[in-house]
């Protein structure tokens, strides 16, 4: 938007993104963004929970699934290139679905490497 001062679809959903994002770290992603593009799964999944806000108990178990779920989702939401990111209807089913989590992450992280 910044560049293009296009007002789209896939700007709404980067914002998205970018709301989860701060929710989950209890602060502004900023520059941590640009470094997601260049993790492998592993380090990804390191580098979401070191994010995560340290003012709250650090989830477990399911809740713990949970929670990378969401903050993969929202990572995908501000790729840089909109026609990678997730429509919202698409954002909206993930959330609302609670199957197959990590079967939709792993094929869609694949995906986008």
């Amino acid at each position: 938007l910044a560049y293009t001062m296009r007002v789209t679809k896939k700007c709404d959903v980067y914002s998205f993104g970018v709301l989860a994002l701060e929710v989950l770290m209890g602060r502004h992603p900023g520059e941590q963004l640009s470094s997601f593009a260049f993790l492998t799964k592993q380090e990804m999944d390191v580098k979401l929970w070191d994010m995560l806000d340290q003012r709250i108990s650090a989830p477990v178990g399911q809740e713990a699934e949970k929670v990378l779920f969401v903050a993969k989702l929202a990572i995908m939401c501000t790729y840089v290139n909109p026609e990678t990111r997730p429509t919202m209807r698409s954002v909206s089913r993930h959330l609302s679905s609670t199957q197959n989590t990590s079967l939709f992450f792993f094929n869609l992280f694949e995906d986008n490497l």
